[in-house]
């Protein structure tokens, strides 16, 4: 989970966690949760609990997700860009990663800290702290923060592919911030680029 703290001071909370007694008390030190957002088709299993907590936050979903998970009442249906009414607006860019339409996923920026904000674009596995999981890693091709082979198998529109990659890296990010693994902390957009190399065949 990532949680945002908007210039507003609300929270953005981007693909959220169990809401355990602890995490709702470090949440509620930070500030009002404004807005709760699922960013793909595979991480939204709690947004329920944080709807029930949270009633006035906005609920939003990834393409796709309001019809996957149709017992959730949504707010909206993320795009290619922030709507005119979201909350994070004024902080956050956000892009459609649509050549991936397994996960569908929706990226998002954070402008003042250059941060990347992710779930499945980035995996960071090669050197986790779990030998099985290292060893899962390389399994599946993972030697660097990158994607997996998965990816390479499943994107099909190479030329989308390249092309949303290329908003991202335009947007100079330092920081990627992702579901599995380590934070890359620095030289964001050139991991990133290197990450999705073998999208430009020589």
């Amino acid at each position: 989970m990532t949680v945002v703290r908007l210039e507003g001071g609300g929270l953005f909370v981007h693909s959220p966690v169990a809401l355990d007694d602890a995490t709702r008390e470090a949440i509620d030190a930070l500030g009002p949760v404004v807005a709760i957002v699922a960013p793909s088709l595979f991480h939204h299993l709690y947004v329920g609990e944080w709807t029930k907590a949270y009633p006035n936050a906005s609920v939003s979903a990834c393409p796709g997700l309001e019809k996957k998970r149709s017992d959730l009442s949504w707010s909206r249906v993320l795009g290619d860009e922030a709507p005119a009414d979201a909350e994070w607006g004024a902080d956050l860019e956000q892009l459609f990663f649509s050549a991936l339409p397994m996960q569908n996923e929706v990226v998002f920026f954070h402008r003042r800290s250059r941060t990347l904000i992710t779930s499945d674009l980035v995996f960071n596995l090669a050197s986790h702290g779990s030998a099985l999981t290292r060893a899962l890693a390389f399994m599946i091709g993972h030697r660097e923060p990158g994607p997996t082979i998965l990816e390479r198998l499943l994107i099909r529109d190479r030329d989308a592919a390249r092309e949303q990659v290329a908003r991202m890296v335009e947007w100079s990010p330092e920081r990627i911030v992702l579901a599995h693994g380590d934070i890359v902390p620095t030289n964001g957009a050139a991991v990133l680029q290197n990450g999705y190399r073998w999208l430009h065949p020589k």
